[in-house]
C-alpha cells in the first residue's frame, strides 16, 4: 500500500488514478486554519409530527419486536459514479426524511414496556481533523459538500439519533424489509393524511405548470429529429426547479409510439400532424409525485379519427370519476371505464362481438386495446402502496384520504389487423390525479385541460406564435438573401 493508500480508503474505480496528496506538511496544512462553523440546530419540519405518529402507529402492530427499516445504499451507475441517491419510500415515510436524506442511515425501533423507541442511525460528517473530508471522493465534504450533524438531524426530524458506528445490529439484518412488515406499511399507506394530502397538491401544481411549459415549446419542436427529446427535457426542467425531479422516467411518445405502452426511450420525431403521449410528473423533495398523462396534437389540432378516439378516452375517464365515493371497491373504478372502452370499440365495429360479451370475464376483446389497469394508488411511489394485499388493493374498499389515479387510453397499434388503417398507428391516455372526499371526489388535475375543445383552445396561442415567429425568420431569412445580392 502507497502513503496516499495509507491515509484513507481510496473509493473503488478510483485507486488506478488517485493523487491525493499525503505527506505530513499537507496534512497538517490542510486541516489547520478553518473558521469555526456555528452550529444551528434547526426546528421540526412540518412532517416530522406525522412521521412520529406513523412510528406509533407501527408499534403498535409489532409489540416487543425490534423493526429495522434501511434507507438504502448508493447505486452505482458505473465504476466509481453513481445514480442520485433516493432513500427507500417505507424509511422516508417513517422519519419525514426526503431528498436530502443521508445513503446507508438506518432507523430502528426498539421494543420497551409502552411501545417502541426510535434511532435514526446514519454517518454525520467528518470533522476537518480527518483526512475523510478531502481525501474521500464518496462520503468526503470537498467532492459532495457537508454532511449534517447527529444533533442537527435530531433536531430537524424530531427523532434521537445516533452514529451508524452504534448500528445495535448486524450489516445482514440491514437488508430488504420482511414482506409482512412491508405489506403492513403498504396498507398503512393506503389513506393519506393531511401532510401528504398537501404534497400531493402541490405536487400536481408543479406538473400542471410542466404540462404548460410543453405547450409552450411544441409547436417549435416539431420536425426535429429528437423532439420526444427536448419535450423531456421542458417537463424536466420545471421538475428541477420545484422539486426534487421527475417521479419516473417520463413518456414523451409521438405518434405510433404512443401505442408503446412505458416508452421511455424518447428519441422519436415529433411531427405536424401526430398526436404525441405526455405521461410525467413532479415529484416534491419529501418524494410525493404527481402522476399525470395529457395526449396532445403536435400541431394544436386533432384531426377527426383523432378526436373521436380521443373523446371516447375522456367518456371512460369521465363514468369512472363520476363513480368514486367511499365505500365502492377499487375494482369498480376500472370496471366502469372498461364498460365505455367496450362499448366504443364495439360501436365502432372493431370486435367481433357486442359490447356485453366482450365484457364477459371469458372474452376481454376490447382489452386489446388497453391492456393496463385503469387506476392506481399514488403518493410517495408512483406506484404507491404496491406491498398491500389484494383484498386491501385491487378487492378493496374505497375510502376518504386514498388518493389514486384514474388513466383509460386506447392504442391500436400500426400494425394490428384488427382496425382500419385510420385507427391504426394512434394511441391516447388521459390520466388524472383523485383525492378520495367525505361525500364524493376531487380530480386535482382539472386545472390541466382535458377535453379536445380545450385542448386545442390551451394550445392555439402557441401555434399561432410559432406560426408568426416561422413567418418573420421567413421574411428575414429572404430580406438577407436580398441584401446579399
Amino acid at each position: 500500500m502507497n502513503a496516499e493508500e495509507a491515509i484513507h480508503e481510496v473509493p473503488k474505480g478510483t485507486e488506478n488514478r488517485s493523487t491525493t496528496p499525503g505527506s505530513d506538511t499537507f496534512k497538517h496544512y490542510i486541516s489547520s486554519q478553518w473558521a469555526d462553523r456555528a452550529e444551528e440546530i434547526p426546528a421540526p419540519r412540518e412532517q416530522a409530527s406525522y412521521a412520529a405518529a406513523r412510528r406509533a402507529e407501527l408499534s403498535k402492530k409489532y409489540p416487543g419486536k425490534r423493526l429495522v427499516i434501511p434507507a438504502g445504499a448508493m447505486k452505482r451507475r458505473s465504476n466509481d459514479t453513481f445514480y442520485a441517491f433516493r432513500a427507500d419510500s417505507a424509511f422516508s415515510w417513517l422519519t419525514g426524511w426526503g431528498s436530502d436524506s443521508e445513503p446507508d442511515s438506518v432507523l430502528v425501533m426498539e421494543p420497551t414496556a409502552s411501545g417502541h423507541e426510535a434511532t435514526l442511525y446514519f454517518r454525520e460528517r467528518a470533522g476537518r481533523d480527518s483526512d475523510e473530508f478531502y481525501a474521500n471522493s464518496d462520503i468526503g465534504e470537498f467532492w459532495i459538500g457537508p454532511r449534517p450533524s447527529l444533533a442537527q438531524v435530531a433536531g430537524d426530524l424530531g427523532i434521537a439519533t445516533r452514529h451508524l458506528d452504534e448500528l445495535p445490529v448486524k450489516d445482514a439484518e440491514v437488508t430488504d424489509l420482511p414482506q409482512d412488515l412491508a405489506q403492513d406499511l403498504s396498507e398503512m399507506r393506503l389513506v393519506k393524511d393531511e401532510f401528504e394530502i398537501n404534497e400531493m397538491r402541490e405536487a400536481v401544481a408543479s406538473s400542471i405548470r410542466g404540462f404548460a411549459d410543453i405547450a409552450r415549446v411544441l409547436p417549435a419542436i416539431a420536425g426535429n429529429k429528437r423532439g420526444e427529446r427536448l419535450v423531456e427535457g421542458a417537463f424536466a426542467s420545471r421538475a428541477r426547479l420545484e422539486g426534487n425531479g421527475v417521479g419516473y422516467g417520463t413518456i414523451a411518445a409521438s405518434g405510433a409510439h404512443a401505442c408503446i405502452l412505458h416508452w421511455v426511450t424518447n428519441d422519436g420525431v415529433v411531427n405536424n400532424g401526430d398526436l404525441i403521449l405526455i405521461d410525467a410528473g413532479v415529484e416534491r423533495d419529501s418524494y410525493y409525485t404527481a402522476d399525470v398523462t395529457r395526449t396532445l396534437p403536435v400541431n394544436g389540432t386533432f384531426t377527426p379519427i383523432q378526436r373521436k378516439v380521443y373523446e371516447a378516452v375522456r367518456e371512460a375517464a369521465d363514468a369512472a370519476f363520476a363513480i368514486v365515493k367511499p365505500g365502492i371497491t377499487f375494482r369498480d373504478v376500472h370496471n366502469t371505464a372498461m364498460g365505455v372502452i367496450a362499448k366504443k370499440t364495439a360501436e365502432w365495429g372493431l370486435l367481433p362481438v357486442t359490447a356485453e360479451e366482450a365484457l364477459l370475464p371469458e372474452n376481454g376483446h376490447h382489452r386489446r386495446y388497453m391492456v393496463h389497469g385503469t387506476s392506481h394508488h399514488l403518493g410517495i411511489d408512483v406506484h404507491d402502496c404496491a406491498q398491500a394485499r389484494r383484498e386491501m388493493y385491487m378487492d378493496g374498499i374505497v375510502k376518504e384520504g386514498m388518493i389514486f389515479t384514474i388513466e383509460p387510453g386506447l392504442y391500436f397499434q400500426p400494425d394490428d389487423l384488427t382496425v382500419p388503417e385510420e385507427y391504426r398507428g394512434i394511441g391516447v391516455r388521459i390520466e388524472d390525479d383523485i383525492l378520495v372526499t367525505a361525500t364524493g371526489a376531487e380530480n386535482l388535475t382539472i386545472a390541466l385541460p382535458r377535453t379536445a375543445d380545450d385542448v386545442e383552445a390551451w394550445l392555439a396561442p402557441h401555434a399561432a406564435a410559432a406560426k408568426a415567429q416561422k413567418a418573420a425568420q421567413i421574411k428575414a431569412d429572404a430580406l438577407a438573401k436580398k441584401k446579399r445580392k
